[in-house]
């Protein structure tokens, strides 16, 4: 979810759902131990709980930035092990991590130490040829020991080689029992299944079989997918808004960001509106209002408002 999980999208959705733990965009150590904290790790209360997730190989490091991040405000801290771009790569952390577990394990460990709050890490079923299952189990042993809290498992392996971001997170087949079976061995382990899941009915049918699910790119690209979470996987009975009424929300939270910063930018919310209406009369229309007028922030939400059916 990189440039995709900013601090805009994070209040948007958590107007559509409010139990799901929401998670950051991946923040490398050296941008957060360096770089404009308040930029990169700021946040509006309302969207908790918020997970932070990092990359990096530090022990060190990463311990300083787990308890930056608990001073903040945030409820967890995560370490991605599953991020196969070549930029990650090439800075020796995300996936190609996967072949060092030992040093994934020293990493919680140290992070484990510097917090109260939970750590946990996201990786892949496996990389490259070391995809086995035997490959998954030693990596999830040696890592637990060291106090993990969660391990979120995207079912397909990383291609540290041949293939793009995007290839990777559609060329490798998707292994979900793999994860099941992860679970099973390991049943006092909390086990989180992620990849391929775009609806509350499939998180369902998996949450049978693991403890929980992460939804990624449905959630970008629908984000009206999670709107029954709430009620279907949590049991919650208060009813949620409408899309009009999430719609109305966000125009008061632009304004609010405007009025609080001249120079903010009406783009940097809207963008992440673009498919709220999608599968509904009018949403070709909605999604091209907030392209061209975008820079009118609030009334652009109204206009395009007017023209979908809700």
């Amino acid at each position: 979810m990189m440039d995709h999980s900013d601090r805009h999208f994070r209040w948007f959705i958590r107007q559509i759902t409010r139990r799901s733990l929401i998670y950051s965009e991946m923040v490398v150590m050296h941008a957060v131990l360096h770089g404009d904290r308040r930029k990169l790790l700021g946040f509006d209360p309302a969207e908790k709980p918020v997970s932070l997730q990092l990359g990096g190989d530090d022990p060190a490091k990463l311990a300083t930035c787990a308890r930056i991040a608990e001073d903040l405000g945030w409820d967890e801290v995560n370490l991605n092990v599953g991020c196969p771009s070549d930029r990650v790569r090439a800075g020796c952390f995300g996936a190609a991590l996967m072949a060092t577990p030992d040093r994934v394990a020293d990493c919680v460990a140290a992070m484990r130490a510097a917090v109260s709050v939970p750590v946990t890490v996201k990786h892949r079923i496996g990389i490259d040829d070391a995809d086995r299952y035997e490959d998954l189990t030693r990596f999830v042993t040696i890592v637990s020991a060291a106090g993990a809290d969660r391990f979120t498992v995207h079912a397909r392996k990383a291609v540290l080689g041949g293939l793009t971001p995007k290839e990777n997170r559609e060329v490798p087949p998707l292994r979900p029992h793999d994860v099941y079976a992860l679970k099973r061995e390991f049943p006092h382990l909390s086990i989180e299944l992620n990849g391929g899941i775009r609806t509350v009915e499939a998180a369902r049918e998996h949450l049978v079989s693991v403890d929980s699910v992460m939804v990624g790119r449905a959630a970008y690209e629908s984000p009206w997918v999670l709107a029954e979470v709430d009620a279907q996987i949590f049991g919650d009975p208060s009813p949620g808004p409408t899309r009009a009424e999430v719609v109305e929300r966000v125009a008061g939270y632009l304004a609010a960001q405007q009025a609080a910063d001249p120079s903010f930018q009406p783009r940097w919310v809207l963008r992440h509106l673009v498919p709220l209406f999608v599968g509904v009369a009018g949403g070709a229309r909605w999604r091209r209002i907030l392209a061209e007028r975008a820079s009118e922030g609030p009334a652009a939400l109204s206009a395009a408002l007017a023209v979908v059916s809700v």
